[in-house]
């Protein structure tokens, strides 16, 4: 048994005007399954496929209130086209944003609804990823969390050290999922996190009992009405274990 990332999850105040944001900014597509919620995924797109992390926009009242401890790093494939992207985005709504990256090569944003994100300076590691680069998700321990999420997807460890590790698809597509060491530590319920999927035959109940023997947690909330299990990784982040498909 194992899971792969499917896809991001987003909050959002106003799910369609984010997800307009993001569709243009990404050269994507548009579809809904109904009121409050928005799914991005590229044109022709076969879900699911690692060729692409899809993102999928849901509607929430809470505002955004402290940093992101996920966020997505865009691909670009020369200085210009960084340079190009960056106008581009602040024409789509987004502005400039200050992490504490000072002198960086890459660039800072944020989007319309404050999520922060980054447009990168060109890297040959990332030509073939499509235009999200990398999920990148902030950490105490990347080492236990590439452990943990080694364990749980299928994904190739790429790089392991203490202060960041890397996964990939193991087909070698699509982006990179990547482990940041930040001396923040997790303070409220995300509202940027991972969704991951079993295959089809697998068994929901059977899979999250597996990804709890590995360290997962309950986050403690009712799950009745739903379909999905929200789970929870060793650092406390929020995630979503889909039906099987």
């Amino acid at each position: 048994m194992a899971t792969r990332l499917v896809q991001i999850n987003m909050k959002a105040q106003d799910d369609s005007v984010l997800g307009r944001f993001w569709a243009e900014a990404l050269g994507w597509g548009v579809d809904s399954e109904g009121p409050g919620v928005t799914n991005l995924e590229p044109v022709g797109f076969a879900y699911p496929d690692p060729a692409a992390v899809c993102i999928d926009i849901v509607a929430r009242p809470e505002p955004k209130t402290v940093k992101n401890r996920v966020h997505l790093d865009l691909a670009t494939t020369s200085t210009a086209h960084q340079a190009d992207l960056v106008a581009r985005l602040k024409d789509l709504g987004a502005t400039l944003a200050d992490v504490g990256q000072g002198n960086a090569p890459w660039t800072v944003m944020a989007d319309p609804e404050g999520n922060e994100f980054c447009v990168l300076e060109p890297r040959p590691i990332y030509r073939n990823t499509g235009p999200i680069a990398a999920v990148v998700v902030d950490c105490t321990d990347p080492r236990e969390m590439a452990r943990f999420w080694g364990e749980a997807m299928d994904w190739a460890l790429h790089e392991v050290t203490d202060d960041h590790a890397t996964m990939r698809s193991a087909k070698g597509v699509g982006p990179y999922l990547e482990f940041l060491r930040s001396p923040n530590t997790k303070s409220v319920w995300n509202r940027v996190h991972l969704d991951v999927r079993p295959y089809p035959g697998d068994d929901l109940a059977s899979e999250a009992a597996r990804l709890r023997a590995l360290g997962a947690t309950d986050p403690g909330i009712d799950q009745c009405a739903i379909s999905w299990t929200v789970l929870a990784d060793p650092e406390g982040n929020e995630f979503c274990l889909l039906t099987p498909r």
